[in-house]
C-alpha cells in the first residue's frame, strides 16, 4: 500500500489490513480521535509513543503530548499537525 492508496481508503467504513499503529492513524484521519488513542495506549515502543504524542498534541493536551514526543525519542515537529500526521503514515508505509 503506497500513501495515496492510504488516502483512498478512508473513504471505506472499515480500515485497510495494516499494522496497529497505521490503524490508529486511519481512524484518527477518519476523525475518530478516541479509537485512534485506544489503538495507540495498547501499544509500547517509540512508533506508538510519537504517535501518541501526536495525538495529544492535536487533542491540544501539550504537556502529555510532550511526555509523549520524549518517550518517543522525538522532538515536537515544527510542522503543522496535517504535515505530521502525513509524515507519521509515510514512516510507517
Amino acid at each position: 500500500m503506497d500513501f495515496n492508496e492510504f488516502i483512498r481508503s478512508l473513504d471505506r467504513n472499515i480500515p485497510p489490513e495494516v499494522s496497529p499503529m497505521l490503524e490508529a492513524l486511519w481512524y484518527d484521519g477518519k476523525g475518530n480521535w478516541e479509537r485512534a488513542h485506544d489503538i495507540v495506549q495498547d501499544q509500547g515502543g517509540p512508533v506508538a509513543s510519537g504517535i501518541h504524542a501526536y495525538l495529544h498534541r492535536k487533542e491540544g493536551d501539550l504537556g502529555n503530548a510532550g511526555y509523549w514526543y520524549n518517550r518517543a525519542g522525538r522532538q515536537k515537529p515544527q510542522v503543522d499537525l496535517d504535515t505530521e500526521w502525513e509524515q507519521l503514515v509515510k514512516e510507517l508505509l
